[in-house]
């Protein structure tokens, strides 16, 4: 059996290892002892062969610091790596492109230095991880891997401000001294440079008559009142310009401008209504507009209530003088089915009931279609003809049949009836059932009107003419 190696051989550290071997016959047969001890030993040399490895470098982990805002081309360090090999074939460097950090540094192929390439900042990226690769000239296809870790030193390059998470809300019932806030400061810079924090007003200022800053010299500083009254209606909205030095080297200032909000508050400084005031004031409406937009509205709802009611309110008669004799003008509120629907109102009351007769005229139908129940003529008078229709007739039987006829519904506007009720002492008035007399109308003035109306007086020319004879 041939010796198998415990772990890897490494030609550049041990090139031949010498092993002596026993051997033992374990299993002894008495009748041959005095043979011997039956076991051999041998010496067994071995050469380790040369093998090309990948470069080596120097740690297994390299930690390197820049300064932010360095220019380009500061140097970070150096790596170091080395051919293994007894050939010792220089090395090369490069980095993975492969990496985000690439874009901010560089590396000498040939001395390993690493340098940047653009200022870094140190509160975009505190550290930066790269990896660096080395080959052999001789044989670049075998690679060796080192991460790098660089780490951006602060400087104090930020000034500090004021630290504005919630609006400072400032009470109308503040008394001169108190304190209306307690403000903080921030630094984007390292904590070295930044823990340190004081608090001034503007000296370029005047005097403002209505705050003061105090300094409470643990990085804090306290907003004082100095009026004794604020009023949200007066002015809702005041601006505070503050001054914040840092304790860096060299130490940093920066000014910050604060809004304070005055609002109604309760006892014990609770808020009463500031944000449903804050939210007008940004709409642009103050209380006033408001009420007035309110009051607008419930009086334009009243309007249309009302006339929506009025509308669905019940409709009235009209009420006829009792001097006015006219009977022709009915109002009722129910719909019927027609003319003819005389269910909803009884028109039997103003018929005369002695004049009331069986035989009922169809007042649709022309009259020559119906010659056979026309009520006789007792004369015949000479008047033009109008589609072959005697039309003094023709107005005739239409008054005869209103007066006889007692279902049809008054739907002739221009009906009279002749029936005043039972008992009248006067008689009927009707001018219908008068006998005819001369009529005081001169009718004359209707050859004046033109041909549309020629027709119209020549009948009532012929009928005084038949009246006088």
């Amino acid at each position: 059996m041939l010796p198998f190696p415990q772990q890897p051989l490494n030609y550049e550290r041990k090139k031949t290892y010498t092993l002596h071997i026993e051997g033992t016959n374990t299993h002894m047969d008495p009748r041959f002892s005095y043979l011997g001890s039956f076991k051999d030993t041998a010496t067994l040399k071995i050469t380790v062969g040369d093998v090309d490895e990948a470069p080596v470098f120097s740690i297994d982990h390299y930690i390197m610091d820049v300064y932010e805002n360095s220019p380009s081309g500061t140097e970070v360090g150096v790596v170091t790596a080395r051919d293994p090999d007894s050939r010792n074939s220089p090395v090369r460097y490069f980095l993975d492109s492969k990496e985000e950090g690439v874009r901010y540094f560089r590396i000498d192929e040939i001395s390993g230095l690493i340098r940047t390439t653009q200022p870094l900042d140190r509160e975009d990226m505190a550290w930066h991880n790269i990896t660096v690769m080395a080959s052999e000239v001789d044989n670049p296809s075998l690679l060796s891997h080192v991460p790098v870790t660089v780490q951006v030193l602060d400087v104090n390059d930020n000034p500090p401000e004021i630290a504005t998470d919630e609006e400072v809300i400032v009470c109308e019932s503040s008394r001169p001294g108190q304190v209306i806030q307690t403000v903080t400061a921030v630094d984007k810079d390292d904590f070295a440079n930044g823990q340190r924090f004081s608090f001034a007003l503007p000296s370029q200022l005047p005097v403002n008559p209505n705050f003061t800053l105090k300094d409470n010299e643990d990085s804090t500083a306290s907003i004082i009142g100095r009026r004794r009254r604020f009023n949200h209606l007066t002015q809702e909205l005041y601006e505070l310009p503050i001054v914040v030095w840092d304790g860096g080297e060299p130490s940093l200032s920066g000014t910050s401008t604060l809004t304070l909000r005055v609002c109604p508050c309760q006892r014990h400084g609770r808020i009463r209504m500031c944000q449903g005031e804050a939210f007008l004031s940004s709409a642009g409406l103050s209380t006033g507009a408001l009420i007035a937009i309110l009051l607008c509205i419930v009086i334009l709802l009243a309007i249309v209530v009302l006339f929506v009611t009025l509308r669905r309110s019940k409709k009235e008669p009209l009420i006829i003088s009792e001097e006015d004799i006219r009977e022709n003008v009915v109002t009722y509120d129910d719909e019927g089915g027609g003319e003819e629907d005389t269910e909803a109102f009884d028109m039997i009351a103003l018929r005369n009931p002695a004049a009331a007769e069986e035989l009922k005229f169809r007042r649709d139908v022309r009259p020559e279609a119906r010659k056979h129940c026309a009520t006789p003529r007792s004369r015949r008078t000479k008047a033009v003809e109008l589609d072959e229709v005697d039309v003094h007739e023709f107005i005739k039987q239409r008054l005869v049949e209103a007066d006889v006829d007692t279902s049809v519904p008054p739907y002739d506007s221009l009906q009279t009836y002749a029936y005043e009720g039972q008992g009248s002492p006067t008689g009927s008035i009707s001018p219908l059932d008068t006998p005819g007399t001369q009529s005081e109308q001169d009718y004359n003035y209707l050859d004046d009107w033109g041909p549309e109306f020629q027709k119209l007086a020549e009948l009532y020319g012929e009928a005084d003419s038949d009246v006088t004879t």
